[in-house]
């Protein structure tokens, strides 16, 4: 199936601004059920200081639609990002500033679009989403790297009352001159509740491990760039954009410490936070 990008033609078009690191990106849906659904999910990330960077078409598929493969598929051609899994089919045009995205009426489609679009974005920015929770502590956010099962959540769950929780899922990382940011997420995981819309300087990123007993362990710069780039979310088979997050990894790691936390589920793993 071809789907063209196009500006929006109807400017009356009900829409909302869903703003994400500091990038504000416009959709419309002719869907005042599903607006009212994204106004829920995004809470706190809804709406912009100033005019949206990007601007997508949604159009909403019967449920049951199966618009793609099993797993994510990201190509580049002709100009235009392509994006597509079972319950979604989606193109971008980044010079034109708009795409449009044919989906289920289900939140966690537009979550994956969504995600991919700041990968793109991020690789070019010396940035990257992480399977991370995070959370700022006297100013200074902690990242906590790892895949499912990790600990992820469990760090998150245990944060004392003074942690404000970045998210608690995928970690959004950008650098500025020569200091990297973590800024709060809406992508939730087993929380189910979006991130606080702050950001803050990165103190540090732990990739965990559950054990008999809390410890935190220096890694040499190939094994904390190795483990990093095991938790890097990012979808597109591009090689350019591909050694770009490489290099990215490499930088982070150049410049902020990285860490092999081992813990048990405790609050006290805190007390080694900071």
């Amino acid at each position: 199936m071809t789907i063209t990008a196009t500006p929006a033609q109807a400017l009356s078009t009900p829409s909302v601004i869903i703003e994400v690191g500091g990038l504000p990106i416009q959709l419309n849906v002719d869907n005042p059920v599903f607006l009212e659904m994204l106004a829920r999910r995004y809470a706190g990330f809804i709406g912009a200081a100033g005019p949206a960077k990007f601007e997508f078409e949604i159009d909403l598929v019967p449920p049951g639609a199966i618009l793609g493969g099993d797993e994510v598929q990201v190509t580049w051609k002709d100009g235009l990002w392509r994006m597509e899994r079972g319950d979604f089919c989606a193109v971008w045009n980044p010079t034109m500033a708009c795409g449009r995205i044919r989906q289920t009426a289900n939140p966690y489609s537009l979550d994956c679009v969504l995600r991919i679009i700041h990968t793109l974005l991020l690789a070019r920015e010396d940035g990257f989403l992480v399977h991370a929770s995070s959370a700022v502590r006297n100013g200074r956010a902690f990242l906590f790297a790892g895949v499912s099962g990790a600990g992820k959540t469990t760090m998150a769950r245990l944060a004392p009352p003074d942690v404000a929780l970045l998210t608690d899922e995928i970690s959004y990382v950008t650098r500025q001159k020569d200091q990297y940011f973590a800024f709060g997420t809406p992508f939730a995981g087993e929380l189910a509740r979006p991130g606080e819309n702050i950001r803050a300087p990165i103190a540090g990123l732990y990739l965990l491990a559950k054990g008999r007993e809390n410890k935190i362990e220096s890694l040499g710069t190939v094994e904390a760039v190795r483990g990093l780039l095991e938790d890097i979310l990012f979808f597109a088979k591009d090689r350019e954009l591909v050694n770009l997050v490489f290099q990215a990894a490499c930088d982070f790691v150049g410049r902020v410490p990285v860490k092999r936390l081992t813990f048990v589920p405790d609050a006290r793993v805190w007390e080694m936070i900071g």
